[in-house]
């Protein structure tokens, strides 16, 4: 997909308008009064947004016209919704709705098809997860969401899977204080550099000098197995805490070996 074309489904990108935010706030009132030439105009204000968030689809493969024209749904998704008393910027409010209605068409035209049952199952899912983080203002837990489903925790895992799009492992999908987390800190893997290197008498040894806490941590991770959002699950504090102690406890135990 060439993102850097200039014109897109008879679009030229490089004339494309960018409207400050008191100009939007402006716009929007009309258009809550049903102003149809401002709601146009405040359409083609934000289409730069739409080519901003379709470029990270630009490894799919697929057309960047199509893409446009599914990331323009979002948007307009978005203006259908949006709620000035909320005070929020649009722009903030709008990016994920975008980018979710890109998802959707993306699940949709896979070549690797997911029974209808199976997507519902994910859809709800995402839906409790939403509400949960409205509610108590954090990440909810897998068992969080199956108990408020009626379902078995392994049918959500399941279902939340199946409707994933590859990604890279060195995607950064959390930062805490400057500290990322990358997708490779969620996923266990028998043949590490990690697991590999946590064996025999000097390791042992190192984690006798740990506290009981990391000891845990490390004993689920890299003896068991467990991912992070697993550990922090059984133990009960954040993915977020788990990576930090995590790496603090093998560095620490580095000086040892």
């Amino acid at each position: 997909m060439h993102i850097n074309k200039v014109e897109i489904c008879g679009v030229n990108t490089a004339e494309l308008p960018v409207l400050t935010n008191k100009e939007m706030q402006g716009l929007f009132v009309k258009i809550k009064k049903g102003d149809l030439q401002a709601r146009e105009q405040f359409i083609r204000g934000n289409l730069r947004l739409v080519l901003s968030v379709i470029q990270r689809f630009n490894n799919r493969g697929e057309h960047v016209d199509d893409l446009f024209q599914v990331g323009c749904i979002g948007l307009i998704k978005a203006i259908d919704n949006f709620d000035l008393s909320h005070n929020v910027r649009f722009s903030t409010y709008a990016v994920p709705m975008i980018i979710g209605e890109i998802r959707r068409y993306l699940r949709d035209n896979n070549s690797i098809r997911v029974s209808r049952s199976l997507r519902d199952t994910a859809y709800k899912a995402l839906q409790v997860r939403d509400q949960l983080i409205n509610k108590n203002s954090k990440e909810p837990v897998i068992s969080e969401i199956a108990q408020q489903l009626n379902l078995p925790r392994e049918d959500v895992v399941f279902a939340l899977d199946a409707i994933q799009d590859p990604v890279s492992l060195f995607e950064p999908i959390y930062h805490d204080s400057g500290d990322a987390i990358f997708v490779m800190d969620q996923v266990s893997d028998e043949k590490s550099e990690d697991e590999t290197w946590i064996d025999g008498i000097a390791i042992r040894e190192a984690m006798r000098r740990l506290n009981d806490r990391e000891k845990l941590i490390l004993t689920l991770r890299f003896f068991e197995g467990r991912t992070q959002m697993e550990v922090a699950d059984e133990i009960g504090i954040s993915q977020a805490q788990v990576s930090r102690l995590e790496k603090t406890a093998v560095k620490h135990m580095k000086k040892y070996i």
